[in-house]
């Protein structure tokens, strides 16, 4: 019984598709040239002619069909393809090419859509009229609000002949894949801004790095700087002063640790937390492996998801770069003991360990301050987290009656207990970063470089 239903439904899968993709379906000229027989039917019985008119009007509805249906092409003399830039990024738009070629001579209407995922922005249907067998190029544009593997796997064709009576339907075959990383601005606008200060969506980043043993370069010198700085050999031949830049030891090792737990899938200013996290983290990626320093990656939700070795050199960014684009939240939650045992296990040399996750893990979760505290012994730790706009909000918010007055309250008891963790894990050497979204990784790359430059890590 079972495989005979299964038989009948597979059988009438493909009936409903070949009727839908694969048949002939009237255009609504050829409804409407049906539906102004009525009067011309019904004006013959008036006149005595009765069902002549009929057989006539239908036999010249049908001769014109028959016209109509052969001036269309069949579906092997229907040939698409499609083009997509090399590199798509999330949120950013971009352009998608669609040929469409015909076999036949016949000029023809041509109607195409492509398939695309819901993640993506729609776009409406596109027309050309085609003479011959010169072929069709329909241009688009679309932007994904996700990152991950998307697969394109059908193009839709209708096209109508000469007579525009009906429309033939068919869905072809074009499998791609689209690879969507997370939006690199931030990234680029960093290297491009990295010479003696970096400039982060407008704002500067506080920290210069002047101190340290290595001698960098000899520049002029600035009301800033040390005055034990200036070189005075160089002052007296230039005739004004100059200040020595020295650097710290490089090959100091950074590890991301990045939370795909449940918590950093909650949206937050119109992008989930994962995203933020993982822009922030290719930020402070790039900056450190242009100051000479290893990064490595550790993504964990309620287990290990992905690890990227430590490396050093610039292109190592783009590994970073695959391991990380396809990561989505968990519905589970995060094992932080779990992560960090396996990041001791594969990772024994002494580290800055920067972790992109949500403070109300940091609050609720027994195990981690303990672990935290352990791991300080050996390694530079930062917690970062994303703020929270709505409690923020909310604590500035009047008290017209007594439920706006309770809910600020507990806003402010909320934010009351984030303030005191960051204290305590500060007391204790750790500091935890609770930032608005947009500063995310401004407040990661500006605390690595004053790390980095005391040598701490």
């Amino acid at each position: 019984m079972t495989s005979l239903f299964g038989k009948c439904s597979r059988l009438f899968r493909f009936l409903a598709e070949a009727f839908v993709w694969e048949l002939f379906i009237p255009s609504s000229r050829g409804i409407l040239v049906v539906l102004a027989g009525i009067p011309v039917i019904l004006a013959a019985f008036a006149l005595g002619l009765g069902w002549m008119g009929f057989w006539l009007y239908s036999g010249f509805v049908a001769a014109a069909s028959i016209v109509d249906l052969a001036s269309l092409p069949s579906r092997r003399q229907i040939r698409v393809a499609r083009s997509i830039p090399a590199r798509i990024e999330q949120g950013r738009p971009f352009e998608v090419g669609i040929e469409v070629s015909f076999s036949g001579r016949m000029p023809v209407s041509v109607q195409a859509a492509d398939d695309l995922p819901l993640e993506f922005r729609p776009h409406g249907v596109m027309k050309a009229q085609v003479n011959g067998r010169q072929p069709l190029a329909f241009r688009y544009i679309t932007e994904a609000s996700a990152r991950g593997n998307y697969m394109l796997r059908h193009i839709y064709i209708r096209c109508s002949g000469n007579l525009g009576l009906w429309e033939r339907q068919v869905r072809l075959q074009e499998n791609l894949t689209l690879r969507v990383y997370p939006d690199l601005s931030g990234v680029r606008g960093i290297m491009a801004s990295m010479q003696h200060s970096l400039v982060l969506d407008g704002e500067r980043i506080k920290v210069r790095e002047q101190s340290g043993l290595d001698f960098h370069y000899i520049r002029e010198y600035s009301p800033d700087d040390d005055p034990r700085a200036i070189n005075w050999i160089a002052s007296a031949r230039t005739g004004r002063p100059m200040a020595n830049v020295r650097q710290p030891e490089r090959g100091k090792t950074v590890t991301l640790l990045i939370d795909c737990g449940r918590l950093m899938g909650m949206e937050l200013d119109g992008q989930v937390k994962l995203d933020r996290a993982i822009e922030a983290a290719l930020s402070l990626a790039a900056v450190a492996l242009r100051q000479g320093d290893q990064v490595a990656m550790l993504a964990f939700s309620g287990e290990v998801l992905a690890y990227v070795p430590p490396g050093r050199t610039a292109a190592y960014l783009q590994d970073i770069l695959e391991a990380v684009y396809p990561l989505k939240s968990e519905p589970s939650e995060s094992n932080y003991s779990l992560a960090l045992d396996y990041l001791l296990h594969v990772q024994r040399k002494r580290s800055m360990i920067v972790l992109f996750s949500d403070m109300e893990n940091y609050l609720f979760e027994d195990e981690l301050a303990p672990y935290l505290v352990k791991l300080r012994r050996n390694h530079a730790l930062l917690l970062l987290s994303l703020e929270d706009p709505v409690v923020t909000a909310w604590t500035r918010a009047g008290t017209a009656n007594l439920a706006r007055a309770y809910m600020r309250t507990a806003a402010q008891t909320a934010r009351l207990e984030r303030k005191r963790f960051v204290g305590h894990m500060g007391s204790r050497g750790i500091p935890v970063l609770d930032v608005p979204a947009g500063q995310l990784a401004l407040a990661a790359v500006n605390q690595y470089l004053e790390q980095r430059s005391r040598g701490l890590i």
